[in-house]
């Protein structure tokens, strides 16, 4: 596959990936919690809380799709492996630990005022699993992308 084309299915994949995350975000979630809050209405005080805490996660997420967005244009142009790709990988490597400490930390804290389940924070552990996992291959990826950049540069230095 020839790098434009290659550039071509990132792209759609990262729109894909956003309009999913558009409607799991701002049409799933918020309708799944008003519903709760009607059936138990002794717990929808949580609804707003719950919510917001919510919306806050897909920060870093749409931030690291914009930087994804940027490594497949640059893939694009053929320069897969150079120092800017591995600067927005290790950037997108911190988004993913940042977002695991704010789920995880937001989760402790709805849990101590009452408003969380110590069952929902045990399943949230699974989703703090999962970003770590994107951590470490986004961190592991800018690795070898700038050890790439190095020794391609170096490899245009002799020629």
């Amino acid at each position: 596959m020839e790098q434009k084309s290659l550039s071509k299915w990132l792209k759609i994949v990262i729109l894909g990936i956003a309009i999913c995350g558009l409607v799991v975000y701002f049409l799933i979630i918020p309708s799944y919690g008003g519903m709760m809050a009607r059936i138990y209405p002794e717990f929808s005080y949580c609804y707003w809380p719950w919510l917001i805490f919510l919306w806050g996660t897909a920060v870093p997420c749409y931030i690291a799709l914009y930087l994804g967005w940027k490594i497949a244009g640059n893939i694009g142009k053929d320069r897969s492996f150079s120092l800017e790709n591995a600067s927005l990988l290790k950037w997108i490597a911190w988004l993913a630990a940042g977002d695991v400490c704010y789920f995880f930390l937001g989760n402790l804290v709805l849990w101590f005022s009452g408003m969380n389940h110590p069952g929902i924070v045990l399943y949230s552990l699974l989703v703090d699993f999962a970003g770590i996992s994107i951590c470490v291959a986004a961190a592991a990826l800018s690795h070898l992308v700038k050890k790439a950049a190095d020794l391609q540069e170096q490899s245009d230095l002799t020629i």
